[in-house]
């Protein structure tokens, strides 16, 4: 009975209907594509937020977050556009092959490429551990069980991506609340820790602020999604940026206002335990579990889907054989990585995703440029004055400091006190 269910389910995912793009086209709800932003945007970084601002303090770290907020959501705006008027469902890369040209479609494939598998590889590591501490068993194994479900999610697509964020997330949300709730009500809190810090501190702290947002590559999907509803898009957008802006603020908040700059430990988890008791551990690393489960669906699934729209000799993504292959190829890699010793390959990965911020800055805006110009469709939803070439600049500008920050941490051109 259980092997007839199973495989009347694998035949009901895998009869969505697919788009010229060869891409599969299911329904989000809006709460599931608000899920999917704020759960790929949510990693387990977050909980390193209060460390990396011990110095600056939570003030800059605001400021900061706000910022990179409001210009990486304008950016994701310009893609929301671009897509809304494009006829088929492309994702990052196709979409640059339509309206930039081969150059640019190269250009965002790896950038989505070089992010999303650091990405992975950092969320098998940290899973890892995680349910090594919890479980008692090595770190490899702990990976495994990690990976099995997450996988699975994957290659069920969209609908099953969109759901299970959607879950986690709300999970994610409910425990964040406890531990602040906890933390406000405990006496050892003092908001005036919230005015502490130095200023002068505050350019390093731009640079992780502007990577804490990196759900720019799952805007495609969220366009294929909203098929039926695309007025909805650039709402969920928006509105999936506030709740990820919330949480990222929310967090290093409450341990800085609990232990002050510093107590910090490198994992918010460990100042929280210390201060709040054990169950305050137990629940804050489930927290960090959850966000590298549901940041892996999103990156992990926009990078499955942009290697079907780039590679269109694969055929439609729906093809359960062909799938299950290009599935290994983004899962299996950085399970290997991840215990692979190869710390250099690792730190290439994660530099090069610096610049690749710089593609993720520049390549929306010519996009939508050209699509105003060549795309099919009157779109549902305009950008309006948010697309005016001076915010353009801005935004560029930013990826671009960013990315100079990072090429002088590299060179040890930056301050000692940095």
């Amino acid at each position: 009975m259980s092997e007839t269910r199973v495989q009347s389910c694998q035949d009901q995912v895998w009869a969505e209907p697919v788009d010229s793009s060869g891409l599969a086209v299911h329904r989000l709800s809006f709460l599931e594509a608000v899920a999917m932003i704020v759960g790929t945007n949510i990693g387990a970084g977050v909980l390193s937020m209060a460390y990396a601002s011990r110095k600056a303090g939570f003030m800059p770290l605001l400021l900061w977050l706000a910022v990179a907020g409001v210009f990486t959501t304008i950016s994701m705006l310009y893609v929301s556009e671009t897509a809304l008027r494009t006829r088929t469902h492309n994702q990052l890369s196709g979409l640059a092959q339509r309206y930039v040209g081969s150059f640019g479609a190269w250009a965002i494939f790896l950038s989505v490429a070089v992010n999303s598998i650091g990405a992975l590889i950092a969320y098998m590591s940290g899973s890892g551990k995680i349910l090594s501490a919890f479980l008692g068993i090595s770190p490899a194994l702990g990976s495994l069980l990690f990976f099995l479900p997450a996988a699975l999610v994957l290659y069920l697509g969209l609908g099953a991506i969109g759901k299970g964020e959607k879950f986690i997330s709300i999970g994610m949300v409910s425990m964040i609340v406890l531990l602040v709730v906890a933390t406000l009500v405990n006496e050892n809190t003092d908001v005036a820790r919230l005015l502490e810090g130095d200023w002068i501190y505050m350019v390093p702290v731009f640079n992780i602020a502007v990577f804490c947002f990196s759900a720019q590559y799952i805007v495609p999907e969220m366009a294929r999604g909203f098929s039926h509803a695309p007025s909805q898009l650039p709402k969920a957008v928006i509105t999936g940026m506030l709740v990820t802006f919330c949480l990222l603020a929310i967090v290093p908040m409450s341990v800085i206002s609990l232990t002050g700059l510093e107590n910090q430990t490198e994992v918010a988890t460990l100042a929280w335990g210390q201060a709040l008791g054990q169950w305050a551990f137990y629940t804050a690393n489930t927290f960090a579990l959850c966000a590298m489960l549901t940041s892996y669906w999103g990156l992990g699934g926009s990078f499955l889907t942009n290697i079907f729209d780039k590679f269109h000799k694969l055929g439609p993504e729906n093809q359960p054989k062909t799938r299950l292959l290009v599935l290994g190829i983004v899962c299996v890699p950085p399970f290997l990585l991840a215990y692979s010793g190869m710390v250099g390959f690792v730190n290439a990965l994660y530099f090069a995703g610096a610049f690749s911020g710089v593609i993720l800055s520049i390549m929306p805006i010519l996009m939508l440029r050209s699509a105003r110009r060549r795309g099919d469709l009157q779109p549902a939803w305009q950008c309006g004055w948010i697309a005016h070439p001076l915010i353009q600049v801005f935004i560029v500008m930013i990826y671009l400091a960013s990315a100079a920050y990072a090429l002088c941490s590299a060179l040890n051109l930056l301050p000692s006190g940095w």
